[in-house]
């Protein structure tokens, strides 16, 4: 079978998806991913197809306007109020990525096409192929449930009419900010309206949903339809192609395990003010740590290196946070759960989208304190957050026991089997 996976975002819309690539080749079926060109070696390096889309988003998310963004994007309500005033300019954008997965659909002409929210169109490009899709993602935010609201949502006390209408706005919101979907429809002999964004298939049949997290941490909801499930989280396990610095093994073994900091892709507007303010709530608190540059998340400067300090530019999760006492990090899907499998109570400082939802999930399964935005970040909170994790041993313990649990799951065989049985059934 082939299957042709797409997403767009960060290394954190990337790797869930390698991981889950890589368990559907093992299968026997030829999977390409279609992303960012950016991120082609790193399709490839695990034996991978890859298909071509601009780098535009990337490119975006570094202007002024793309860290204006990350900068106020607290919360779902915030990053509608900043990205209105450039619905413009990311249209523009989102019909240069549309043409690009869609000359690749047709390039490919995949059997199954799964793909993440962010790589608008993908269900209509199935639609007018003639294939079937399936969402693969690692929120619980387009299949409605009166379980608990949509992430961006408060959990208020209004019962469970309003959660299960939080889905619908979600639904609503995206039909609204998507009429060059419509346009292409329109283009290419379909009819306007995409049932993919209504969660349909052609037939009125709801398209299936693989959720690429833990029971453990979000449970199923007992009123989904049997075609969404939650598979367990997709890991990619990094430490097989990489060799640590001696440097970096040296400093692990100097003295007690450090502290993890890191942001991973996400950048604010002034990085190297983040790094100044980690340094001196290490200093306070008297830990060693580690921080990782990332994509420029943070800015060291060789001046501050020393005995109990050390910057990197990388190192994989799977690797380095079973060494560490601690993370600390935005709250992303997938270093989130990393560290969760690392058994590592997690500060989560986050920037915007799902990183704030997954850092209340972290602090209700007392694996962690309660999430600072990073607009809020300050010496005394981050200071305060480091002296918790460090000395609350029930914290530690339940980090320690949901680690081990997650370490029994295998999130991407799930999936695979999940994908199997559907497409044997149709």
């Amino acid at each position: 079978m082939k299957i042709l996976i797409v997403t767009i975002g960060t290394r954190g819309d990337v790797q869930p998806y390698v991981a889950l690539g890589r368990a559907l080749m093992e299968s026997g079926n030829e999977v390409t991913i279609c992303t960012c060109a950016h991120f082609e070696p790193f399709v490839r390096e695990y034996g991978l197809g890859y298909a071509y889309v601009n780098n535009d988003f990337i490119d975006f998310m570094h202007t002024p306007e793309g860290k204006v963004i990350l900068g106020n994007a607290g919360s779902f309500w915030e990053t509608l109020v900043t990205v209105a005033p450039m619905i413009s300019k990311l249209g523009n954008l989102q019909e240069r990525q549309m043409a690009d997965v869609w000359a690749a659909c047709k390039k490919i002409a995949p059997d199954l096409i799964l793909y993440h929210m962010k790589a608008l169109g993908a269900p209509d490009f199935a639609e007018k192929l003639g294939v079937p899709c399936m969402l693969a993602f690692f929120l619980p935010l387009y299949v409605p449930t009166t379980r608990f609201p949509a992430m961006g949502f408060p959990n208020l006390p209004l019962g469970p009419g309003y959660r299960w209408l939080t889905y619908q706005f979600i639904r609503r919101i995206l039909i609204m900010m998507t009429k060059r979907v419509r346009k292409w429809r329109t283009q290419h002999g379909l009819a306007p309206r995409s049932p993919g964004l209504r969660m349909r298939l052609p037939d009125g049949r709801p398209i299936p949903a693989l959720h690429g997290f833990s029971r453990h941490v979000i449970p199923r909801p007992e009123d989904w339809a049997e075609t969404a499930t939650v598979t367990g989280y997709w890991f990619l396990d990094q430490a097989e192609h990489w060799n640590p610095p001696k440097s970096l093994t040296e400093f692990l073994s100097s003295g007690e395990p450090p502290v993890y900091f890191g942001f991973g892709s996400i950048f604010g507007r002034d990085p190297k003010h983040v790094t100044q303010l980690i340094l001196e709530a290490v200093r306070r608190t008297g830990v060693r740590a580690v921080l990782a540059r990332g994509w420029g998340g943070l800015e060291p400067t060789a001046s501050v290196q020393s005995e109990s300090v050390m910057f990197i530019e990388a190192a994989p999760h799977s690797w380095l946070f079973p060494q560490v006492s601690a993370v600390a990090h935005h709250g992303g899907c997938g270093t989130t759960a990393a560290g969760l499998l690392a058994g590592k109570p997690s500060i989560i400082c986050p920037f915007f989208g799902d990183q704030p939802f997954w850092g209340r999930h972290v602090e209700r399964l007392g694996a962690g304190p309660s999430p600072i935005p990073q607009n809020r970040l300050t010496v005394e909170r981050l200071s305060h957050a480091i002296e918790v994790v460090m000395n609350d041993s029930t914290m530690r313990q339940n980090a320690a026991t949901l680690g081990g649990r997650l370490r029994k799951e295998n999130g991407t065989s799930n999936a695979v089997a999940f994908i199997t049985q559907w497409m044997n059934s149709q």
